[in-house]
């Protein structure tokens, strides 16, 4: 009860921030979307309005539901308005399953890996999942990585990681746990290794289960039962079952020679920098040497 009136909270404060934006746009819309923005990135809603209908199929066919609703996508091109809604510099989206809104930071969403279709793919997911299943049913690290899981690995955040997190937090067994994960930490560390960790146990589920043991998942959960029970009835194994055995998949998989493998640029850098420092400490001392002799000749000569 307390997480959920923390959400709420949180919910009210980001539509006090979000409301102001309406003042002055513009609005574009078909049958599918309703697109607001201000000029000059008419270009970008009209782009929108053309990759929304694909990424609409995309998911309905990926979960087998239709989408039913007709979301409002506002496009932000300020950078500083979008950091005071989501309170960081690394989130690039946002969706609020409760009003079908979509938010993006339109100064980023093409910045590498992210594109416009797969980010609104990934914000779409996240109300598709909503309207289908109580919020307080489907917990952070499901919600997120599935959203993940079907947008090609794109998540909402902008991090150049890449893996780097859960792999040492996997070797270092500081992983979080996933009772921890109902609702996602705050600092950007934090955060990152959460995103992180809920696309790897997405992934792992499909990869040991296939797809149609992540959609058994949500189903379950859509019938209204709880994600323990729901993981249950559809992998034949509890949820601590499933993060132990995710667990140990993941010290496989990240091993210290694998974690020296995604470092090795920065290792020989910082090798070959300990090597040009020795050497011109050892140049300092041969002038040095070179030096001495050099006044004890004189002083010989003398």
């Amino acid at each position: 009860m307390y997480a959920r009136s923390i959400t709420l909270l949180s919910l009210f404060l980001l539509l006090i921030l979000v409301n102001p934006i309406y003042a002055g746009m513009n609005t574009l819309q078909t049958n599918e979307v309703v697109v607001l923005f201000k000029e000059p990135i008419g270009d970008i809603a009209q782009e929108v309005t053309k990759v929304y209908p694909t990424v609409r199929a995309d998911l309905a066919e990926t979960f087998r539901w239709d989408v039913v609703f007709r979301p409002e996508v506002v496009l932000v091109n300020n950078r500083v308005n979008f950091r005071k809604m989501v309170g960081n510099d690394i989130i690039v989206a946002f969706a609020i399953p409760s009003q079908n809104l979509i938010v993006l930071d339109t100064s980023r969403v093409y910045t590498k890996p992210f594109t416009l279709e797969s980010t609104l793919k990934h914000e779409l997911c996240h109300i598709l999942l909503h309207h289908n299943i109580e919020s307080e049913r489907l917990p952070r690290w499901l919600d997120e990585g599935v959203c993940q899981w079907a947008s090609g690995g794109i998540a909402e955040l902008m991090a150049s990681d890449e893996g780097r997190a859960i792999a040492k937090a996997s070797m270092s067994e500081r992983l979080i746990k996933i009772g921890e994960l109902e609702r996602f930490p705050l600092d950007e560390r934090s955060l990152i290794l959460a995103y992180q960790e809920s696309e790897s146990i997405v992934e792992y589920i499909v990869s040991e289960f296939g797809k149609q043991g992540i959609l058994n998942v949500l189903e379950y959960l859509k019938k209204g039962y709880s994600v323990d029970d729901s993981i249950q009835k559809s992998l034949s194994i509890s949820l601590f079952e499933l993060e132990k055995n995710w667990h140990a998949h993941l010290k496989r998989k990240h091993t210290w020679f694998s974690y020296v493998s995604y470092n090795l640029y920065t290792i020989l850098f910082f090798i070959a920098a300990i090597i040009t420092v020795y050497g011109f400490i050892r140049l300092l001392k041969k002038k040095r040497a070179y030096k001495d002799e050099e006044e004890g000749e004189n002083e010989e000569m003398q």
